[in-house]
């Protein structure tokens, strides 16, 4: 009963969180930034999106949608961009997560375009499955502790989503290729243009500590491990970094932090491929045996203990306490 109340009280603070950012910072916290030639990115307060333009045609594609509320400031950022008459051709998912396909249901029928996905990744997005639930005990952030009341529930995006081709390609962008990086999710993809190297890995490793939430807002930048309490496949996720790792690139835009590029990047890349046993959490629910999934979904899902939930729900239930204080001080303020 404790628990559900917890849960129920921490769903409220981040839906008033990602609805209404100005409870951090007193503004929304969205930034547009250049990430390599004909690439832009714009983070939503912990999660970035990214736009593409083909130079050729000037036409471009939306990578990931980002968080719920921030259709506007995505409208915003391609009108600035490509300018309010150029719809994109496309929209591609890395994944299914909540916090990169927060907008895509309204994007894509705004904008009257095809979503794009990994087949493995089809049963989250047309209702046919959940998600492995996340595990709050591993990574040791606020960010993991908060990892029950995400969205792990399917969405339904009906004849707008399409599978990626078999062969790599990419629909709308001619000079790109997706690569499986599964791990985090099983149809995760990531993005790599050969000619310039330029890599949009998604969450298959990122550039901050995801499970902290001090790092994401201040995008503390490190070369780290996917977000943690999402990954339920801890060996496909050392094959997907050591497989990006091996492309050598120059340039690099994950789901969470800041782009990075150059010898320094590249060796902490190499390092995190090397020695990703030493950033494998040394127990979870899915450390030693991994969630099972196929084209309709998840097919096993390993158990928890509740000893596994025991210190993050202490830890909630203080998040929770300390919120409730927070609001009775600022209405006797008033």
């Amino acid at each position: 009963m404790l628990k559900s109340k917890l849960k129920t009280m921490l769903a409220s603070l981040i839906k008033q969180i990602i609805a209404k950012p100005d409870i951090l910072k007193g503004n929304i916290d969205v930034s547009l930034y250049p990430v390599a030639p004909h690439v832009w990115g714009m983070k939503q307060i912990f999660v970035n999106l990214y736009m593409i333009e083909n130079p050729a045609d000037k036409s471009w594609v939306l990578v990931d949608a980002g968080l719920k509320f921030f259709s506007k400031s995505i409208y915003e950022m391609a009108a600035g961009l490509f300018g309010e008459e150029e719809l994109p051709s496309a929209i591609i998912l890395t994944h299914g997560h909540f916090d990169h396909i927060g907008s895509v249901k309204k994007l894509a029928e705004e904008w009257d375009v095809p979503v794009y996905a990994h087949r493995l990744e089809m049963p989250y997005l047309t209702g046919m499955s959940s998600y492995p639930p996340p595990d709050p005990s591993v990574g040791g952030g606020m960010m993991a502790y908060m990892s029950p009341v995400y969205r792990s529930k399917p969405i339904d995006l009906g004849s707008r989503i399409m599978p990626l081709p078999e062969d790599g390609s990419v629909p709308g962008l001619h000079d790109w290729k997706y690569i499986h990086t599964p791990g985090h999710t099983p149809g995760h993809i990531s993005l790599y243009r050969e000619k310039d190297k330029v890599l949009i890995s998604g969450d298959a490793f990122v550039t901050t500590k995801a499970e902290s939430a001090v790092s994401l807002l201040m995008q503390l930048k490190k070369v780290s491990r996917p977000p943690a309490y999402f990954t339920s496949d801890w060996n496909a996720a050392r094959q997907s970094v050591e497989k990006l790792a091996a492309l050598n690139p120059d340039t690099v835009a994950t789901g969470h932090g800041h782009p990075l590029k150059g010898s320094k990047m590249q060796a902490s890349l190499k390092r995190l491929a090397e020695n990703f046993s030493d950033v494998i959490p040394s127990s979870g629910r899915y450390v030693n045996a991994p969630a099972v999934a196929d084209e309709t979904g998840v097919k096993y899902i390993p158990p928890r203990t509740e000893n596994d939930y025991a210190r993050p729900m202490k830890i909630l239930g203080l998040v929770a306490i300390g919120f409730a204080a927070f609001r009775v001080y600022r209405r006797f303020r008033k």
